[in-house]
């Protein structure tokens, strides 16, 4: 876990993106405060339209912010772009070079347009590539090009990485490389930003998280603080002559014989639902307890 003291790599005040003028005006980022401690992994999590990728655009330095402040390395990352560029890296969602080029040739094209770059060679064993280097990127499978764009996005040894949806679209296996690579890149000190639409995969990489919707921030921190205070839930289907339930620590709901339960003690309260089947010879049909999760965090603040 990272240190909570550490300097900030990138911070972001009142961060509003607008688009179009007037009447036809949309506001994709509304006024959001971000910041992001050397070292870390952070997660920007949210739906399709919820302004994650209008943020990283603006974070990255392609686009400006409508308002608000940004600071990227200690710097604007719009004004500051020729000074930034150098030390940051971008994976976008896809990397565009062309079907009939290599894998080696593609990074020596990228590489071409950096002032330091590391070695082909090295980037292709740093993301397990070696063994495709001649092959076309035609050939190559859907893991292995999302391997290749991360090659190019650390080709120039960046302090800050930016990996916008980087497994969209993989098998598990390759998902599961793609981790351990990103993982490899956080202990040497890489300070990444990563947007993604699988919580499992901010649960297992991020050391904090932001969930947005509708262009604004609706839960920071990590995943224990995100979760900390949402409700656990209880369901089960009842009798139609069964006696009313045990009063609960939670909330109860009962609607045709269908019982809800939402509640912060969940193991009290199933504890009690339990003991008063027996006694009461009441069946839970269907019953079905869970605890809060990142999953029901972000289906109740997405919905």
């Amino acid at each position: 876990m990272t240190n909570s003291t550490a300097d900030p790599v990138l911070s972001a005040r009142g961060l509003t993106r607008r688009y179009g003028r007037g009447t036809s005006a949309y506001t994709a980022v509304d006024g959001i405060d971000l910041e992001v401690r050397r070292g870390e992994l952070f997660a920007l999590l949210g739906t399709n339209g919820a302004g994650k990728t209008s943020t990283l655009e603006v974070l990255e330095g392609l686009a400006p912010a409508s308002a608000g402040t940004v600071s990227v390395l200690g710097m604007d990352p719009v004004a500051d772009r020729r000074a930034v560029r150098p030390r940051q890296g971008l994976m976008l969602q896809s990397g565009g070079f062309p079907a009939d080029l290599t894998a080696a040739e593609a990074l020596r094209l990228w590489t071409s347009t950096l002032s330091a770059p590391r070695p082909v060679g090295e980037l292709l064993a740093a993301v397990d590539l070696t063994h495709r280097a001649g092959t076309r990127i035609s050939s190559l499978s859907g893991g292995e090009v999302r391997r290749l764009d991360l090659a190019c996005a650390i080709a120039g040894d960046p302090e800050l990485l930016f990996l916008d949806e980087p497994t969209t679209g993989l098998d598990p296996e390759s998902r599961s490389r793609a981790w351990e690579l990103v993982r490899g890149l956080k202990e040497q000190g890489t300070t990444i930003v990563l947007t993604t639409h699988y919580l499992d995969e901010a649960e297992s990489l991020a050391d904090r998280l932001a969930i947005m919707h509708q262009g604004r921030i609706v839960r920071e921190g990590t995943v224990d603080e995100v979760v900390a205070g949402h409700p656990s839930r209880i369901r089960a289907d009842l009798p139609e002559d069964a006696p009313l339930p045990p009063p609960l620590h939670g909330e109860a709901v009962l609607r045709g014989g269908r019982l809800e339960v939402s509640t912060e003690s969940l193991a009290e309260d199933l504890h009690t639902l339990l003991t008063w089947s027996r006694a009461e010879q009441v069946p839970l049909r269907g019953l079905d307890a869970r605890a809060a999760s990142l999953e029901s965090v972000f289906l109740a603040l997405a919905s």
